[in-house]
């Protein structure tokens, strides 16, 4: 019998909360378990094992991010819509190291997953960061890829400290961002 008030969405929000504390590899069934006051093999009544457990932060990280990019750029086009979602997505991986590095360990097992269609949305939102640019339609999926892969770069790298040369990170990703803007404003359809 599950324990009382012990749900799939609680034992979640634990794992996601300890991903963030002590990181994406060191989190196991057994600190969840503690976080929650319980033993290990009852989270299992909730969770079917620690990969379910991934792919349930890896969904809720997706929607999270979605949700930070989509309110970053709403009502925003262009330069001002990719620099707010550029700085809503770092300062989501910044704040939450640990689930955006399970969003980023977990794969969709099929068009009905839940996480599909999380994925979907983050592709949305960044979709949504690139309005406003003159974009080929046939071009879209390589800017797509562009953000991705900068901010993805850039975010982690900076929450594990990777950045040690003795410059302003802040200027650097100032930097950055003008330079990717730019890049898009050349584009011409």
């Amino acid at each position: 019998m599950p324990r009382a008030g012990l749900t799939p969405a609680i034992v979640t929000d634990a794992g996601a909360a300890l991903a963030d504390e002590v990181g994406f590899a060191q989190l196991s069934m057994g600190l969840v378990a503690e976080r929650l006051g319980v033993k290990t093999p009852s989270l299992y009544k909730h969770v079917t094992s620690q990969a379910d457990l991934v792919h349930r932060i890896a969904v809720q990280a997706a929607n999270e991010l979605a949700d930070s990019i989509r309110d970053a750029t709403q009502g925003r086009a262009g330069s001002e819509a990719f620099t707010a979602g550029a700085q809503a997505m770092r300062r989501y991986v910044k704040e939450h190291p640990g689930r955006y590095a399970a969003g980023n360990a977990a794969s969709p097992a099929g068009p009905d997953d839940p996480l599909t269609a999380a994925l979907g949305r983050v592709l949305a939102s960044w979709a949504a960061m690139l309005h406003g640019y003159r974009i080929d339609p046939g071009q879209e999926i390589h800017a797509l890829r562009l953000l991705r892969t900068v901010l993805h770069g850039f975010a982690t790298l900076e929450a594990a400290n990777g950045f040690r040369i003795d410059a302003d990170v802040e200027d650097s990703f100032t930097w950055l961002v003008d330079f990717v803007d730019r890049g898009l404003r050349s584009l011409d359809r």
